[in-house]
């Protein structure tokens, strides 16, 4: 049996406090997501001709194979951004952690 989890990480804006970001995070919780964890970043990036560095919130989003659509839709559909990150990957997981994340 693979043991293998899904993992979507996106940013949102430095300006949505702890509590802005804890409610975009249970309604992914809500959503089909097992486990989120966030914290600040700063990114660097080129956006419309522009060179930037912003603080952001990075968020590590663990989901369930069943439910990887889903949530990413959701976070598509509810996200600040004009183009959200959405990154997804594979990552290898113990086999108790897999069982957890897949019983949401």
């Amino acid at each position: 049996m693979s043991s293998k989890i899904w993992v979507i990480k996106t940013t949102l804006p430095e300006s949505m406090n702890e509590e802005e970001v804890t409610s975009f995070s249970h309604s992914l919780i809500e959503g089909g997501a097992a486990c989120i964890q966030h914290l600040k970043v700063t990114s660097t990036y080129q956006w419309e001709g522009e060179m930037k560095s912003e603080s952001e919130w990075s968020l590590q989003i663990k989901v369930s194979k069943a439910n990887k659509q889903a949530v990413a839709d959701l976070i598509q559909k509810t996200h600040p951004y004009e183009v959200p990150q959405m990154i997804m990957s594979k990552w290898e997981s113990s086999q108790d952690y897999l069982a957890w994340v897949n019983s949401k």
